[in-house]
This record gives structure tokens, C-alpha cells and sequence, in this order.
């Protein structure tokens, strides 16, 4: 994985996201930190009553826990993420991506 992240604490998210997606097989994985520094990890839900992508429900999860911002997520996996539900909350959250190949990008 290169190393785009200047805050430490991102290479925390992107560690959790990689490895949760390694280990669940899910197709997409999220991890998130809120602003008190608490973190939060999710994969892709797809049921036939509920499809939520790991964006959707790292943020649900951490909503569910009153938080009251988003300071960085890092998406593992499938780069489609819906991921207006982290800016229309915190527009300065930063938001990066790692692909199959370990590369790192800003989504």
C-alpha cells in the first residue's frame, strides 16, 4: 500500500479497511474516524430487504453512536461509495480509496 497518508491516524483507518475486506470477503469494506477520535468499521450489506454500501453503513453505524462529525474514511475495495453521506455531513472529512492492487488515492 503507498503511502499518501500524512496523518498516521488514516494509515490506522486504511489498515482496518484492508483487513476487514480481507477478512469478511465482502466487496467493498469502510472504516471511519470521528472527530473525537473514536473509530468505526463496516462492509457492504446486500439483502434482499437492504443494500447499503460500506460507506452507508460505517456512517449508520457511527450516526447510531451520535457522533458529531467525520474527520476520515478510508474505502477498501469496490471504489463505487456513496460517499455524499460523509461530505453532506463533514464537508472537510478527507476521503481516501485502496484498490486491489494496494494503491491509494483520494476519492
Amino acid at each position: 500500500m503507498n503511502n499518501l497518508f500524512a496523518n498516521p491516524e488514516d494509515q490506522k483507518l486504511a489498515t482496518l479497511a484492508a483487513a476487514t475486506l480481507a477478512r469478511t470477503g465482502a466487496k467493498q469494506a469502510a472504516a471511519l474516524r470521528d472527530t473525537t477520535g473514536r473509530t468505526y468499521v463496516a462492509i457492504n450489506i446486500d439483502t434482499p430487504t437492504l443494500t447499503l454500501d460500506a460507506v452507508q453503513a460505517v456512517f449508520t453505524v457511527a450516526a447510531a453512536s451520535q457522533i458529531a462529525g467525520v474527520e476520515g474514511v478510508v474505502i477498501a475495495g469496490d471504489k463505487s461509495a456513496m460517499t455524499a453521506v460523509i461530505t453532506d455531513n463533514s464537508p472537510q472529512a478527507l476521503i481516501f480509496h485502496i484498490d486491489a492492487n494496494g494503491s491509494v488515492t483520494r476519492a
